[in-house]
């Protein structure tokens, strides 16, 4: 069976990665020519490869471990109700594209549940009703407007009190959405695609592509792989050009955290704005737990993680007794409320973007580009063109650009931060910038602390023991190893 695990050093795991099946990584050692190359193993790749599993010349690599990046710290809600998503899509670019996300979102769960129940695999998909709600006096008109929007477009949606604690001031519930265990839906893919003979590497970080006589010229850790089309699903491209990604989006990143409850609540749900709650439940068919979320922030304007930890167990009224594990995810955000999915440019395609709904939209993106390796339409491609260009995208430049700013320069003052423990120092040798924490053990970590992707000083996250880039949300190891793009190189200290 399939060997999934978290990268992360420190003492936080995902509830995903518990009691998961393993085996040997197949290891890509020999340079290789195939038509497509997939570039990321998580929701996207796997199910872009499923669609294309057929195909007579295709491989997926993996920076890390299959599922290892942001698949494995999702809360795993299957859901169109997305908080006032559609009247923010309505009020960036027009109702008829707020119509066309909404059965795009729709379509989504569906494909996804005829994989599950066509293929037979066991990933605890349950039928899970959904509800989003007001956590403040001025936020029930807005949901009331979100609410009709659904109506018109009958939804099944209705109004209902919502099954917990929480404070609420409105609330509207669905029924046909669903939740599921993410990391065994990829295993059963990854079985799938094993009996196809599709090859999936792991522990191959793409480094640098080149464009040569018509082909992709990408360079691994270990080897090269020449390509005539590349998919690029991983969460954040490494690259700069031609995308400017940083000018097209923002990093949200928010706080998980995951206790024993008595009993299965049987329901998801969601605030319907900021400060956004986020609960759903999971029975492991021994234990009963929940997933609570909150504290969603720009990366650019907050840092203090131990304060949004913290929060998050007030806010849910969570008893440390029954905490099991405490981790962060993060998310692209884009100005119009929709992911990027197409082409990007002559053979290569990307998908990214999901702005915290990735279930739903990396199986979008699986259907859309397969399709469009295939030459097939899809009546989704149009709405997700990733050069798209509407008013709200030039209107968010200014702030983009300020975030990435403030995010850099910020960065450089690290050593103001008060939250930082005393364990942690930093100072100048040969004119680099290092970082030296030293742990329980009285041992000695030592990184150069600059991010090597655009040169963002990193901030030490001292709740999961990684160095976090601020900016691009890049991941190190307390000694250095990268084991989140997208940085493409490590930080570890050759003195």
């Amino acid at each position: 069976m399939i060997f999934f695990f978290h990268t992360n050093t420190g003492d936080n795991m995902s509830l995903w990665e518990r009691k998961v099946n393993k085996e040997q990584p197949l290891l890509l050692t020999k340079e290789k020519e195939v038509d497509v190359l997939i570039i990321g193993a998580g929701m996207t790749g796997l199910t872009t490869a499923y669609y294309l599993r057929k195909h007579p010349s295709i491989c997926v690599v993996e920076s890390g471990k299959i599922g290892h990046g942001v698949t494995l710290n999702t809360t795993a809600k299957v859901t169109y109700l997305q908080e006032r998503i559609y009247t923010k899509i309505n009020s960036a670019t027009n109702e008829k594209k707020a119509i066309e996300y909404l059965k795009s979102q729709r379509q989504a769960i569906s494909n996804l549940k005829k994989i599950i129940e066509e293929e037979k695999i066991d990933c605890d998909f349950k039928r899970t009703p959904s509800y989003v709600f007001a956590n403040t006096e001025k936020e029930i008109e807005p949901l009331k407007a979100e609410y009709h929007f659904l109506k018109e477009q009958n939804t099944p949606i209705k109004e209902a009190t919502l099954p917990e604690k929480i404070t609420t001031y409105a609330s509207y519930s669905v029924d046909d959405t669903y939740t599921f265990h993410p990391l065994k839906y990829l295993e059963g893919l990854y079985q799938i695609l094993k009996k196809c003979k599709v090859p999936i590497y792991e522990n191959s970080k793409i480094t640098k592509i080149e464009e040569q006589e018509g082909k992709y010229l990408c360079y691994s850790n270990h080897t090269i792989i020449k390509a005539h089309r590349v998919i690029l699903a991983c969460h954040y491209p490494f690259f700069l050009v031609p995308f400017l990604l940083p000018l097209k989006s923002s990093i949200e990143k928010s706080y998980i955290i995951v206790s024993r409850v008595e009993k299965d609540g049987g329901y998801s749900c969601i605030s319907s704005a900021s400060p956004t709650y986020s609960c759903r439940f999971y029975h492991d068919r021994k234990k009963n737990y929940q997933i609570s979320l909150s504290e969603s922030h720009n990366t650019a304007f907050q840092q203090d993680d131990d304060k949004h930890f913290n929060r998050v167990k007030d806010i849910f009224g969570l008893k440390e007794e029954n905490i099991v594990e405490e981790y962060t995810n993060v998310d692209v955000l884009t100005p119009d409320h929709m992911p990027y999915i197409g082409k990007l440019k002559h053979n290569m395609y990307i998908g990214v973007g999901y702005n915290t709904w990735g279930m739903t939209n990396s199986i979008l993106a699986g259907k859309i580009l397969s399709d469009m390796i295939e030459y097939k339409q899809n009546e989704f491609a149009s709405l997700f063109y990733p050069w798209r260009r509407n008013f709200v995208q030039y209107a968010k430049l200014p702030y983009y650009l300020f975030g990435q700013t403030k995010s850099f320069m910020g960065a450089k003052l690290k050593k103001k931060k008060d939250w930082y423990p005393h364990t942690l120092t930093f100072k100048r040798v040969d004119g680099k910038s290092l970082g030296i924490y030293i742990d329980d053990q009285e041992n000695k970590h030592i990184v150069y602390n600059i991010c090597p992707h655009l040169g963002c000083s990193l901030l030490f996250n001292e709740r999961e023991k990684t160095w976090d880039c601020p900016c691009h949300s890049s991941r190190f190891t307390l000694d250095g190893e990268c084991i989140k793009g997208p940085s493409t190189k490590d930080i570890k200290y050759k003195g």
